[in-house]
């Protein structure tokens, strides 16, 4: 069984040095043509999988259930797929609109499993 809290903060570094990479290539280059990417990649990288990766190593009991592991499998290469689509989208392949449409969906859906997780987990009285 895989560790989803370490692997959440692994994968959201990654997305941090791709993102902050993007945008010193945008800078250096003065074309900033990529920035609704470069904004992807630290929110829906960076920031989200950060504090999905820290909620689940503060509730270490949401982390073990079935429906965490179904939130990693899915948001995790949903989330990939879609800034590799992006990306593709604002360098001019129209083409691949219905497959980022699919996909976003696909993140979509993983942020409801997250949102129930969070809900199942955190009792509304203490």
């Amino acid at each position: 069984m895989i560790n989803i809290s370490n692997w959440l903060l692994r994968l959201a570094v990654l997305y941090l040095i791709a993102g902050i990479g993007l945008g010193l290539f945008m800078a250096s280059s003065k074309d900033h043509s990529m920035m609704p990417v470069h904004a992807h990649l630290n929110l829906l990288g960076w920031v989200t999988l950060t504090l999905f990766g820290l909620f689940y190593r503060v509730v270490p009991a949401a982390a073990a259930t079935l429906l965490a592991r179904l939130h990693f499998w899915i948001y995790v290469p949903a989330n990939f797929l879609q800034m590799l689509l992006l990306g593709l989208l604002y360098r001019g392949v129209a083409a691949v609109e219905p497959a980022l449409g699919a996909v976003s969906m696909l993140v979509g859906v993983a942020i409801v499993l997250f949102a129930i997780v969070v809900w199942r987990h955190t009792p509304a009285a203490a």
